[in-house]
């Protein structure tokens, strides 16, 4: 039987460290800031920003249309460049999470990235991506028919020879970008400031929520719910691998679904 109290409050991993002096509190607390700003952080900031605009809109929520992984340029090989340039921005933000790890003495072993298991880690993975992405999709049509979300078109990019493998590579650079700064990163930072396990699981499904406004209200709460189970599962197993699984497959289905599928489904927007 599931214990789910101990969901509720877990125990975080044992620490052999001293307690952080005031310097090295205040270190940390500088070093979040510009990471957020760096990264999710000013995106949450942006992706309410813009939500507001909509509301202001004549049009109400649901008429409007937000466009991601949209073309860059008419000629297609630098519409390429552009694109690879912001998959490295990603991957660049993920670099950025692991290596300040690292320098707290936290290598990517010990936030959850030690040698795949492959059947367990592959089977937690399609199990979360399952859990999140079919109530994830009634929320969003849910959302779009009271009128609290825009139409999301998952991939705006033209019909180029290289805008599958380039979606795919946008959901592995979102996924590793995403989990490691917002859950792996920021919890194991917080940890260190002393908050609880609880208070920073919240932080962590906030900043996940915030960058995802721009979908509407929606999408906000659907992405804070998800920040909730898959913050949890990390601090519960201490396993990252399957988190990345989950959210890459949940992307590739939504990007890549959505080109392959938009000509043939009518009512696709």
């Amino acid at each position: 039987m599931i214990d789910f109290k101990s969901w509720l409050t877990p125990t975080p991993p044992a620490s052999t460290a001293p307690p952080p002096d005031a310097r090295e509190r205040t270190t940390i607390k500088v070093e979040i800031a510009i990471v957020l700003l760096v990264t999710f952080g000013l995106s949450g900031m942006s992706s309410i920003l813009s939500l507001v605009e909509d509301a202001l809109q004549t049009a109400a929520l649901s008429d409007q249309t937000v466009a991601l992984n949209s073309s860059r340029s008419s000629f297609s090989l630098i519409d390429l460049l552009f694109q690879l340039l912001s998959i490295l921005r990603l991957c660049a933000w993920g670099a950025l999470g692991l290596y300040l790890l690292w320098r707290a003495d936290l290598a990517p072993r010990a936030i959850g990235l030690a040698r795949p298991r492959l059947k367990i880690d592959l089977g937690h993975g399609v199990g979360l991506a399952a859990l999140i992405g079919l109530p994830g999709l009634a929320l969003y049509l849910v959302g779009n028919a009271l009128g609290f979300n825009l139409n999301v078109v998952p991939s705006a990019l033209d019909d180029h020879w290289w805008r599958v493998p380039a979606l795919i590579l946008y959901a592995l650079a979102n996924s590793g970008a995403e989990e490691i700064i917002v859950v792996a990163y920021l919890i194991s930072r917080l940890r260190r400031l002393g908050l609880s396990e609880n208070a920073s699981l919240l932080c962590s499904s906030l900043l996940r929520g915030s960058y995802h406004f721009y979908q509407g209200v929606g999408g906000g709460v659907g992405n804070f719910l998800m920040g909730l189970v898959f913050g949890r599962y990390w601090q519960r197993t201490g396993r990252l691998w399957p988190l990345l699984i989950a959210h890459a497959l949940i992307d590739i289905v939504a990007f890549v679904g959505y080109a392959l599928l938009r000509e043939h489904l009518s009512w696709l927007p």
